[in-house]
C-alpha cells in the first residue's frame, strides 16, 4: 500500500496541528475546513478501508470524535452543530484511503450541505426494507 499523506503526517514527515494523540489514534485540523474548526481522526496505523479496522480502534475513533464534538461546542468557535462523516471507498467520495472521520461544526448559513437524489423522496416499500435488511443480518453473521 502507498503511503498516504496521513500517514506522513503522522510519522512527522508532514506539518500537522495536532489536537489529540493518543496509542491508537490522532486528531488533526483538516488543511482544507468545510468550517474552522474541522478535524480529522485517524487510526495511527494506515488501514485504507473502514472494513479493515480493528474494532477496538475503530471505537477509539468514534469515542475521540466525540470528545472532539464536546470540544468545539465549548471552543468559542461557531459551532451551533456538529457533523461527523466518514467516506469509505472512492464512490463514497474517500479521496485519502486511511481510514479518517471527519469532524466539523456546523452553523446556520455556513453554505455547506447534502444534495438527495429523487430516489431519496420515494419510500420503499416495507418488504424491500424487510428484503435488505435480511442481507445485512446474514452478512453481519459471516464477519464475527
Amino acid at each position: 500500500m502507498t503511503e498516504t499523506v496521513f500517514a506522513q503526517i503522522l510519522s512527522g514527515e508532514a506539518p500537522a496541528t495536532f489536537v489529540y494523540r493518543d496509542d491508537t489514534v490522532s486528531a488533526f485540523m483538516d488543511i482544507q475546513p468545510v468550517n474552522p474548526g474541522h478535524v480529522l481522526v485517524v487510526p495511527n496505523e494506515q488501514v485504507a478501508f473502514l472494513s479493515d479496522l480493528d474494532e477496538e480502534i475503530g471505537a477509539q475513533l468514534f469515542r475521540i470524535a466525540q470528545r472532539i464534538a464536546k470540544a468545539l461546542r465549548r471552543s468559542g468557535l461557531p459551532c451551533e452543530g456538529v457533523n461527523l462523516f466518514l467516506a469509505d471507498g472512492e464512490v463514497a467520495m474517500q479521496e485519502v484511503f486511511h481510514v479518517h472521520l471527519h469532524v466539523f461544526p456546523r452553523y446556520k448559513g455556513d453554505g455547506f450541505g447534502l444534495r438527495f437524489s429523487e430516489r431519496y423522496f420515494q419510500k420503499p416499500e416495507r418488504s424491500e426494507l424487510e428484503e435488505a435488511g435480511a442481507k445485512i443480518r446474514k452478512a453481519l453473521k459471516l464477519t464475527k
